[in-house]
């Protein structure tokens, strides 16, 4: 199985002067192109203090010149792995449009209020799945994780305040890197990465790698 893929060259005079900036103009891009059906979609990897990796699919709520933003249930498994080891990749594949944005930070919680705000836009029946899961951990059946959310339905039925579980909230995650990758044909892929200054936390460079 092999892509050959076509696409107009990607080079140092294309880019933002800020990344965010320019992850603002890719994204906007892919959102307006119709082929992703969830364009906000990464692969968030996190690691225990041991080195040991683990990678899941979840959705970005927002992005902003701080970096960008998701939410979970603290008790997860990248909930408790970000707790003890603070450092992460996010990973946008954004394949019908030969592109993938990598991006390596640390995360830190956004503050209460935050969440509490986004947990307000969250649909009814999300509220109430943010309560009936304890997410990552075992459970019995299906049944037993309906039946959950069923005695919550009962409890805060449509129209009820659903309050913001204590043990749930975001991450924020505050890129040191954000690589652009651009796919091209034989495999010449065009690879720009922005570098945080370690002087200066609000200075990019810029480098070319190889592909």
């Amino acid at each position: 199985m092999r892509e050959h893929y076509r696409s107009e060259d990607f080079t140092e005079k294309d880019l933002a002067a800020d990344p965010m900036d320019q992850f603002a103009h890719w994204f906007s891009q892919v959102a307006a192109g119709g082929v992703l059906h969830e364009p906000n979609a990464m692969v968030v990897s996190t690691a225990t203090p041991e080195g040991r990796p683990s990678s899941r699919t979840v959705l970005l709520k927002q992005y902003d010149d701080q970096g960008f933003v998701f939410f979970t249930n603290y008790g997860s498994r990248k909930g408790r792995e970000l707790a003890a080891n603070p450092y992460v990749s996010l990973l946008f594949p954004w394949h019908p449009m030969a592109r993938q944005v990598i991006v390596t930070g640390s995360a830190a919680r956004v503050s209460r209020e935050e969440t509490v705000a986004y947990f307000r836009t969250r649909p009814h029946g999300s509220q109430l799945g943010a309560w009936a899961s304890e997410q990552s951990t075992v459970v019995g059946s299906r049944t037993e994780l309906v039946h959950r959310y069923e005695e919550l339905a009962a409890r805060y039925p449509e129209g009820e305040k659903v309050p913001a579980p204590p043990h749930w909230g975001g991450f924020r995650v505050v890129p040191d890197s954000i690589e652009f990758w651009q796919g091209h044909a034989n495999r010449l892929h065009d690879r720009l990465r922005y570098v945080r200054s370690a002087e200066n936390q609000a200075a990019w460079s810029v480098e070319r790698l190889c592909p």
